[in-house]
């Protein structure tokens, strides 16, 4: 029996989930599911640049497993771009590095797992600024002491 998969930190939620092509309509597409691990890796390695080992330690997992996250989404994103089809991103085994935001003005706050997956916070709800950002834990990156995280198990 094969053991179960280990949790993939996600440290990006997009705000747009859904891609399509333009002129065709919904009900003629095919879709491509993208889960958010691995659109976690593309913006790890694409967007950011980040060498392969630095992403997987970002993941909190093996660089053979960052690679074929990797290579998984690349084949899709691929398959969509070429073939005409539209680009879901959802589900996915992971859970989420920070949901503890502060604005420039020093309000912090925390924020339902739930609600991150829908709507990430755009303003902070104590006086409004659009001026926030994510609080990372403690230890992030190193692989331990990285404090309250949000688990997230969706679409399997």
């Amino acid at each position: 029996m094969p053991r179960p998969p280990k949790c993939r930190r996600v440290a990006f939620l997009p705000g747009v989930t859904y891609f399509k092509p333009a002129g065709i309509p919904l009900r003629a597409l095919e879709e491509v599911r993208l889960s958010v691990e691995e659109a976690e890796a593309i913006r790890l390695k694409d967007l950011e640049g980040l060498e392969q080992e630095q992403g997987a330690e970002k993941m909190n997992i093996s660089r053979p497993t960052f690679q074929r996250v990797l290579a998984s989404a690349r084949q899709k994103i691929s398959d969509a771009l070429l073939n005409g089809k539209a680009i879901r991103i959802e589900g996915g085994n992971f859970e989420m590095v920070s949901r503890r935001f502060k604005c420039l003005k020093g309000h912090e706050w925390e924020v339902p797992f739930e609600v991150m997956v829908s709507s990430p916070p755009t303003l902070c709800p104590s006086c409004g600024t659009p001026s926030i950002e994510p609080l990372l834990p403690v230890g992030f990156g190193r692989g331990r002491g990285w404090g309250q995280h949000g688990k997230g198990r969706r679409g399997m």
